[in-house]
C-alpha cells in the first residue's frame, strides 16, 4: 500500500508561481488570489539590519493524524488511497469545521463548488505520471513527490541523504510535507526557528515509523 508525501528543497524556490499555475490549470481550481490549493508563503525579516526573504512552498500535509478529519460531521473529509487527504464535495456542508482545525490554512472554499477544497496531491494522474502537475512544472527542482515507504523511491533516497524538518510539529498531526534543510549555512540560520527539530532519516523512523527491518 502506497504512503504519499512530498519533500520541499525550499532554497531553490524563486517564487516563479510555476507550482500554483499549473496546480489551477491541471485541477480546474478556482480563479482568484486567496483559492490556491499550493502557494508560497514569504517571510521577510533582518539580522543584524540585513533584510532577507524566506519563500516557503506550502500546501495540504496530507497529515497521518489529520484534524480536518476528525472534526468533520459529516465524513466529507476523509483519508483516501495512499494516505491522500480527500474531499467528498457532495458531503460538504460548508461548516468550514475544516478550516479551523487545520494548522497549515491549507483549505479554502470553492465558489464553483460549493464545497472545501485543498491540495490532492493531484491523485488523477499519479497512475499515469507518478507525480503531481506542481513538481512537473518546477523549473528548479523544488518539489519531490514519492511513497514514503518504498526504499528504492526518489523520495526516500532524498531524504536519507538530507536532513529535514516539518512546519509545526508540535502540532502532533504527523504531517507528510518534508522540509529538506538548506545547503547554506546562512539560508539555514535565517529560515529554520531555534526551536525545530531537525531530522535524518533515521531518526524520523525511530520516532514516527518504529525502526524497520
Amino acid at each position: 500500500m502506497m504512503n504519499y508525501a512530498m519533500a520541499l528543497d525550499y532554497q531553490n524556490c524563486i517564487n516563479c508561481k510555476a507550482c500554483e499555475t499549473a496546480c489551477k490549470e491541471e485541477n480546474g481550481v478556482q480563479l482568484g488570489a486567496n483559492k490556491q490549493r499550493i502557494w508560497v508563503g514569504i517571510v521577510e525579516g533582518s539580522i543584524f539590519d540585513k533584510s532577507f526573504i524566506n519563500l516557503y512552498p506550502s500546501q495540504c500535509n496530507h497529515c497521518e493524524t489529520a484534524p480536518c478529519v476528525s472534526v468533520c460531521p459529516t465524513n466529507a473529509s476523509y483519508v483516501g488511497a495512499g494516505g491522500i487527504v480527500q474531499v467528498d464535495y457532495k458531503k460538504c456542508i460548508l461548516c468550514k469545521g475544516c478550516m479551523e482545525a487545520c494548522p497549515y490554512d491549507a483549505r479554502f472554499v470553492d465558489d464553483t463548488k460549493v464545497a472545501v477544497d485543498k491540495c490532492t496531491f493531484c491523485d488523477h494522474r499519479i497512475e499515469e505520471y507518478g507525480t503531481t502537475a506542481c513538481q512537473t512544472t518546477c523549473p528548479t527542482n523544488v518539489r519531490m513527490f514519492g511513497d514514503l515507504d518504498d526504499d528504492n523511491s526518489d523520495l526516500v533516497k532524498l531524504l536519507k541523504k538530507k536532513r529535514f524538518f516539518f512546519l509545526k510539529e508540535k502540532s502532533n498531526t504527523r504531517p507528510k510535507l518534508f522540509y529538506i534543510v538548506p545547503d547554506s549555512e546562512n539560508y539555514a540560520r535565517q529560515s529554520i526557528s531555534h526551536e525545530t527539530k531537525i531530522y535524518t532519516w533515521d531518526e524520523y523512523l525511530e520516532k514516527y515509523r518504529g525502526i524497520r527491518g
